[in-house]
């Protein structure tokens, strides 16, 4: 069972960094992939009620890794952590199956009383670089939070989730710079503050570029309609002729 884990782990790394070249280096320069083995042997000391062991090895991982992961936290399968330095999951984290974290990630809590104080993780999430998620939140399957933004409430299932505090993209105009960002090779969910005047002009620039390219796809499709009306007429005509000079 350890070993299939692991194969999963190697598998889902080479899925999401395209800077894997083998088995052998995954296995032994991944600083991520380290931490969340060594996490699994310190979680089941948790589990057993062998906290001081549990709390050791979860020590000695992060000093080996530079990630800190609280024993107690219930982490899925095939989850990556990229680069991972800074990253820290408390102790009554979750995290679901196929989550994405990358460095400088915080799952947090926000209160010293007992009982669940840091965020759950559902399947396919994915937390940009230095963002914060804390409290007792929920943290819906596929959404993604954005770099630096700071989460503090619930966000949706497939949402995207930016900025100080964090707010939720939902409308069109959002989800359509959003599209076109990826294609240009940059995530616009990084961007952060509404009242940035960077985030500002990349925006605009991302809508510009959307409009130019729906007016491309106008001519495009006008172009194409000609063509197939001159197809046409040009075939009637010759249908014509043929008529004619079979008569």
């Amino acid at each position: 069972m350890m070993f299939y884990r692991l194969r999963e782990d190697i598998a889902c790394v080479f899925e999401r960094d395209p800077a894997a070249r083998s088995s052998w280096e995954v296995l032994t320069c991944y600083p991520g992939l380290h931490a969340l083995t060594l996490h699994r042997l310190s979680h089941w000391l948790w589990e057993n009620q062998l906290r001081w062991l549990a709390r050791f090895s979860s020590h000695v991982g992060r000093f080996f890794t530079g990630i800190e992961i609280h024993p107690g936290a219930a982490i899925g399968r095939r989850v990556f952590i990229d680069h991972g330095m800074g990253v820290v999951i408390g102790e009554t984290a979750e995290i679901g199956d196929d989550c994405t974290l990358y460095h400088g990630v915080t799952l947090g809590g926000t209160s010293w009383n007992k009982g669940k104080r840091h965020p759950t993780l559902q399947c396919g999430v994915v937390v940009g670089a230095g963002a914060k998620v804390i409290g007792p939140i929920v943290i819906g399957e596929g959404a993604k939070i954005g770099s630096n933004a700071v989460v503090v409430k619930d966000v949706p299932a497939g949402a995207t989730a930016v900025g100080i505090p964090a707010r939720i993209i939902l409308d069109e105009r959002d989800k359509s710079r959003e599209e076109k960002a990826a294609k240009l090779g940059f995530s616009a969910y990084a961007v952060t503050r509404d009242d940035d005047p960077v985030s500002k002009a990349i925006e605009g620039l991302v809508d510009h570029s959307n409009e130019l390219d729906h007016r491309i796809e106008m001519i495009l499709k006008e172009l194409e309609a000609l063509r197939a009306d001159q197809d046409s007429a040009l075939s009637a005509s010759r249908w014509a002729e043929h008529k004619v000079v079979t008569k």
